[in-house]
């Protein structure tokens, strides 16, 4: 994919769907007794592969235009091919356990080589008999009957998180998860909304066993994905990125924005199912350099490649540190986010657990290979377009895997 340099950015745009909201509201509808229409859902490969994986547990589920209309069902054994997606083979763990199905969980080279451990370990707690290979995919969930209990998450994830409360589901008793801190809370808030027995107290959240009833969901557009064109707008013009989810366990980026003197506001602010949403106007800002630390990371993990790259463009030497969790997401992201700073001209040295990044007015541009990483090819196509000569960005392609449509939109 071609990127050419860009004087000037303007637009308004809606991006799609959230994909972490996408995932559960297909799962926790799969489940549930009724039938639900979920719109403006994100139907990249990721949610794609929750959605087979679903049908092949039992799940009714029809594809339209952006909408999936599912109709819960008993779940049954089934062999399930995750993909790429990470949210999808750790989520099922839980759900499969708390369901009492059989189900063997395999996934494409990527997905096979990132850590399961660390969900399995929390669930075994609970009485679930899962076995991986060496910690890693495949994974098979045995059926066994579990017991409530108090569970400590051993690291800032919402996904270990998540997987608990599904398991908790299913679990005689009541089940405690204690958070150190405070991860994204869309599972927590979806099933509040399909009638679970679940309390929130701070960073515990206490689930007794409980039957779903179906929901219909609009899924918010997806900030994650927005971040990419506020961050067009911060570096080159304005950007309006309407209907956004503005959860403020997701809106790290927003605090990014503060910290480097981004000119932002907040627009049309509602709710829809539950999260909050906001019309998002940024605007072109002379940027600072931050310092982010382990407490940060929750709510901007995701948008960390993108975060170096508007590093690279700030004023004075940024620091990043506590984002070890970069090197076991779709590739090695303190690497590959490194790697693609240097190719278009930045300065970055990365660290074990992050990197400093000392910034310039200009960067010049370059070839990027994102190892099959969308948020690294995309981020890049940021870096690209604000560049002096633009550039290439090597099999494109991957970012289907979250955002169908993005070069389409970036124009």
């Amino acid at each position: 994919m071609i990127v050419l340099p860009r004087k000037e950015f303007y637009g308004e745009y809606t991006v799609p769907g959230d994909k972490s909201i996408t995932h559960r509201a297909v799962m926790l509808n799969g489940i549930a007794e009724g039938e639900a229409l979920v719109t403006n859902a994100l139907l990249g490969e990721d949610c794609l592969s929750t959605v087979s994986c679903m049908r092949a547990l039992g799940a009714e589920i029809e594809i339209g235009k952006g909408a999936l209309r599912i109709r819960g069902a008993r779940l049954h054994d089934a062999d399930c091919y995750c993909g790429n997606s990470g949210t999808t083979m750790r989520l099922l763990m839980g759900l499969a356990a708390g369901q009492g199905v059989g189900v063997r969980l395999t996934g494409d080279a990527s997905l096979s080589g990132r850590p399961m451990e660390r969900v399995a370990k929390p669930l075994r707690l609970l009485g679930a008999d899962i076995l991986t290979t060496d910690g890693k995919a495949p994974v098979t969930v045995r059926p066994a009957k579990l017991s409530g209990r108090e569970v400590d998450t051993a690291s800032a994830s919402a996904q270990v998180k998540s997987a608990l409360l599904l398991a908790a589901l299913g679990a005689d008793g009541e089940t405690f998860v204690h958070e150190s801190v405070k991860t994204r809370d869309h599972t927590e808030r979806m099933l509040v909304a399909m009638g679970a027995d679940i309390r929130v107290l701070g960073n515990t959240v206490r689930v007794k066993k409980s039957a779903l009833h179906a929901a219909d969901i609009e899924v918010p557009c997806d900030i994650s994905g927005a971040a990419y064109f506020m961050a067009m707008g911060a570096l080159l013009g304005e950007t309006l990125c309407k209907n956004v989810g503005v959860n403020g366990t997701r809106t790290g980026i927003l605090t990014v924005f503060d910290r480097m003197g981004v000119r932002y506001g907040l627009e049309n602010e509602h709710m829809v199912c539950g999260e909050p949403v906001a019309d998002i106007r940024v605007k072109k800002s002379p940027l600072r350099a931050i310092r982010l630390c382990r407490e940060d990371m929750p709510s901007l993990i995701d948008e960390l490649p993108l975060i170096a790259v508007l590093c690279a463009y700030a004023e004075g030497e940024s620091v990043i540190t506590g984002a070890e969790e970069l090197r076991v997401k779709e590739s090695d992201r303190i690497r590959t986010t490194a790697a693609m700073i240097s190719d278009v001209g930045g300065e970055i040295l990365p660290r074990d657990d992050g990197f400093i990044i000392r910034g310039q007015k200009s960067l010049a541009g370059g070839r990027v290979d994102p190892c099959g990483d969308h948020r690294i090819a995309m981020s890049a196509a940021v870096a690209l377009a604000a560049s002096e000569r633009g550039g290439e960005i090597e099999a494109a392609a991957c970012v289907n895997i979250s955002f169908p449509g993005f070069f389409e939109m970036l124009g």
